[in-house]
Formats: C-alpha cells, structure tokens, sequence
C-alpha cells in the first residue's frame, strides 16, 4: 500500500495556511494553479450555492456548529465539492484525509478509517475522509465506508457527478445527508474571475482583463469555476509573454489564443441567444439536419444551458411533429433526461441524437393546431354547461336534478357498444360541432387520421 496517499504532516504550517485541510490545504504555494490557490477558505466565499449557504442550512450548521455528519454532495464538476469538504476540514479543525475512487481499493478505505480510529482513541483530533467521484466505487468499496460512518470514526464527505440514487449504496445513503449542488450562472463565474485577478493569492492585480475577453472565458467556463480559473491562468501566461515590460492585457485574441476555443458571438440573454435557438426549431421543423446541428453546435461552443435545450427539444417534439412520429416526444423526452443524468460534454451527443431524429420525422403541427383552437373558443366565452348525461351521479340527489343516470337522454358506457365507441354528444352545445383536431395524412398520422375520422362519425351519429 503506497503510505503516501493517507500521510498527514503534524508539522504547523508557515505561511499562513490552514491547519488540518490535509493536501488541499497546502496547495496554497505560488506555484500552485491558480484554482486551487483561490479555493474558498470559508463559506461566506463559496460563490453560488445560496441554498447550502443560507443561515440555519445544514451545512453551514456541521461547519460553524462542528457537528460530525456525514455528507454526500451531489452536483456537475466545477460547483464546489472538493471546496465544501475542504472547508468542512479547515473551520472546524478537523484532520483532513482524501481518497480518490479512481486508485483506492479496499484495503486501502480501511486502512484510513483505522487510522482515524486509532486517532480518536488517543484523544487527537476527529477525521474528515474526503472520497472524491464515489459513484466510482463498487459495492464492497462502499460497504467498507459504512462502519466508520455509522460509528463515527470519521466525517465522511463524498462528492459524486452522478445521480447518488443510482450510483451510491442505500446504506450509505441513509447515513449521509445529500447535499445537491447547482451549476453555477455566467454571474457567479463572473464573480469568480473578477476575485482571482484582484485577490493576491490569484493574479493581485497585476492584469487587465479586457471585457469582451471576459465574456469568452465565462462562457467557455460552462459553471465551472475550476474551469474559468484554469483558463484565466493560461490567458494570464499568454498576456505576459506579449506584454514585455508593459502591463499585460488579456484581451480576446489573447483568450481565443490561450485556450484554443474561436469565441463565438453569442449573449445568452441577448439577440443571439434567442436567433440562434430559433434557427435552431425552424430548422428541426423544416426537417433540415445538418442546419440543426449546426446551430446546436454553436449554442454548445457558447456554453448555452443545455437543459434550455432539451426543453425546446421537448416542445418541438409535439409542436411540429406530434403523432406523426408518436416517438419524437419519448426520444426529446429522454434526451432532458439524459443531459440532467450525465451533463456536459457527454450529454451533447444525446442532443446530437435528439436533435436528428426531430429533423428526419414526419411532421404534423395538428396537436398543436388543436389546443390553440380549443383554448381560443374558451377564451371567446364558447364553454357552455356539460351535457347533463355526463355530469357527476356519484352523489345522493344528482338523478333528481337530471345528472348522469337521471338526465332525459342517458349516458351510454362506450365499453358496452360495439367497437367500444358511442354515439353520444360529450361537448357543449355552444361548441357541438367543433373539429379541433384535424390530422394530417403524413407519416404515422396518416393512420391516425383514418381511424379518427370513423371514430368521430361514430360518436356523432353520422354513421
């Protein structure tokens, strides 16, 4: 067993730093990346995450409280895990130990919940045993957290991207208190920039950032902050190199430069954002692939949301296809579904997916037709009384005043006539004749189509 992966120095820092935060408190040197020199000290830095923050939350009781609860925090990369469970470690003084799901085994998570056995037995200090991406680990790796959860030997803090229901044990999540946590917005990342070139633990200062340029890395970033910060420095790195002995200005060559992305014109809550996503439906509606993908792959390259995506996926599916290709909603469905499962970049291939097979079906606007005519009669006053026969008789008195069985003209159970259809008015009168919903003949609607049109003739007595 490598004894470095659970070593912790004693040895009271210089510098400043802060006792018991283990490898994530020392990684404060210059030569240190920048994300993890600007990593949140306290929670009144964490940026976003209001929700955790608030006064009374949980979490900011096992911090300020010094509580031993375990945590399983639940959230996209770049919102804040590894931070949490450092500033668990750090304001409550606690030892802090990490374990990697990638290169522990067994063997290796008991040896530090021993460890910190041992250390609660000889009076020190309690153990925060930090497990970075658990969904990582198989059964009997989770099976081995669960005594020094259960009797406390440690204050375990795990941090997953995937949905914990479906990656983490039952046991060990009855144990831990979820915490999920939110993709950061353009505004925090924002915050989170505007800190490291200001603070003297970032660049102190000591380089413009051109506002344009800003705009890039942020959208770049995606909510994560690691990611903003670790493209700041490397724009940082090149603004030097260019400047000499002048002040360096990182300005959007310089961004577009240092992270090899081209900047994409796009305001998410400007003009852009709403041309673009309306390319985008017009061309799923015109049954135009490649336009489709082309625009989905801008609002990505921008770090659009992709569950806005999804969502107009979603309305697209029904609005411009319906049930000429029943299918189309299940597939968008699945795709929303698959991007709040997975996340970026890998849910952009379900979009891709999506995105395809709403282009190439057969499209009907008829569902979409219908409800717009039916809630503009609404609208205009044409809701009339429901047919007596139709209305509820599941009470004493309602076949006195004429309801259900009681009513002049009978309810017929459609189950009981033949083809399990019967010819009965069930609208208004105000509205009798109404044909909201006119199928078209394309693809699986054509079917449809036929089969409505006997069913209506049925049901109104024409035939």
């Amino acid at each position: 067993m490598d004894d470095s992966l659970f070593a912790y120095d004693d040895t009271p820092p210089a510098g400043g730093e802060v006792p018991g935060a283990g490898s994530l408190g020392v990684n404060t040197h210059a030569s240190a990346p920048l994300a993890v020199r600007m990593r949140p000290r306290t929670l009144d830095e964490l940026v976003g995450q209001e929700q955790l923050r608030a006064p009374g939350s949980p979490l900011r009781q096992l911090v300020e409280g010094d509580q031993a609860l375990s945590l399983l925090l639940w959230g996209p990369p770049g919102t804040g895990k590894t931070t949490i469970a450092s500033i668990v470690s750090q304001q409550t003084d606690r030892r802090f130990v990490e374990v990697s799901a990638v290169s522990a085994g067994v063997k290796e998570v008991r040896a530090a919940i021993d460890d910190a056995r041992r250390e609660l037995a000889r009076g020190g200090r309690e153990t925060v045993l930090f497990v970075d991406e658990v969904h990582r680990f198989s059964k009997a790796q989770q099976d081995a957290l669960l005594p020094g959860v259960e009797n406390r030997w440690v204050t375990l803090v795990a941090a997953t991207t995937e949905n914990p229901f479906f990656s983490v044990i039952s046991p060990l999540l009855s144990r831990s208190l979820l915490l999920r946590l939110e993709s950061l917005t353009d505004d925090d990342i924002r915050k989170v920039v505007d800190h490291a070139l200001a603070d003297p633990r970032g660049l102190n200062g000591e380089v413009l950032l051109e506002e344009d340029a800003a705009a890039h890395l942020v959208r770049l970033a995606g909510g994560d902050a690691r990611r903003s910060l670790t493209y700041l420095e490397a724009a940082a790195g090149g603004a030097r190199l260019q400047a000499g002995d002048a002040k360096p200005v990182i300005d959007l060559a310089t961004a577009e430069t240092a992270v090899d992305v081209a900047a994409v014109r796009y305001d998410r809550q400007g003009d852009q954002h709403y041309d673009v996503i309306s390319a985008f439906i017009k061309s799923i509606r015109g049954s135009d692939a490649d336009a489709a993908l082309h625009y989905l792959a801008r609002m990505i390259e921008a770090g659009e949301d992709p569950r806005f995506i999804a969502r107009r996926l979603v309305i697209s599916a029904s609005e411009d296809i319906g049930l000429a290709d029943p299918t189309a909603l299940q597939t968008a469905v699945a795709a929303a579904q698959a991007v709040q499962l997975i996340g970026m970049p890998e849910a952009r291939i379900n979009l891709s997916q999506a995105t395809i097979a709403l282009a190439v079906a057969p499209k009907s606007n008829a569902a979409y037709v219908a409800i717009n005519e039916a809630q503009a009669d609404v609208r205009a006053g044409k809701v009339g009384a429901v047919p007596p026969h139709l209305r509820d008789g599941h009470y004493a008195g309602a076949k006195k005043l004429g309801h259900a069985a009681g009513a002049p003209q009978p309810y017929i159970y459609a189950h009981d006539e033949p083809f399990g259809i019967a010819s009965q008015q069930y609208l208004p009168d105000v509205v009798a004749d109404a044909a909201y919903y006119r199928p078209t003949e394309l693809g699986a609607e054509a079917s449809v189509k036929q089969r409505w049109e006997r069913i209506r003739a049925i049901v109104r007595g024409q035939r």
